[in-house]
């Protein structure tokens, strides 16, 4: 792994109608990812059997944990827990970072 500075917000690209996402971590212990959502993309209903770490780095998005609504805007942040259900909707453009816990 290369020692580098980044900036998390200019890591991926809004992208018309379109989630774009970049891996910046891969390991077997979890992973990192980039994403950015236009508005009204989102992920539908799913688990996950580890937990998550969402990191919002701009805009707003709605993250539904066990049928429970959360808004969240830029600088916030939520664990999702292994398995329980979870989905996300934009509500305006919107980019986060997934930390994915496996071990």
């Amino acid at each position: 792994m290369t020692q580098q500075i980044s900036n998390l917000k200019e890591m991926v690209a809004y992208q018309e109608g379109s989630i774009v996402s970049k891996e910046v971590i891969k390991k077997t212990t979890g992973t990192v990812t980039m994403f950015a959502f236009d508005k009204d993309q989102g992920l539908s209903e799913h688990t996950a059997p580890f937990d998550a770490l969402v990191q919002v780095m701009d805009g707003e998005v709605e993250i539904i944990i066990s049928g429970e609504p959360h808004h969240l805007k830029e600088g916030e942040m939520i664990i999702m827990p292994a398995g329980k259900p979870h989905a996300l909707k934009a509500l305006k453009k919107f980019k986060m970072m997934l930390v994915m816990v496996k071990s």
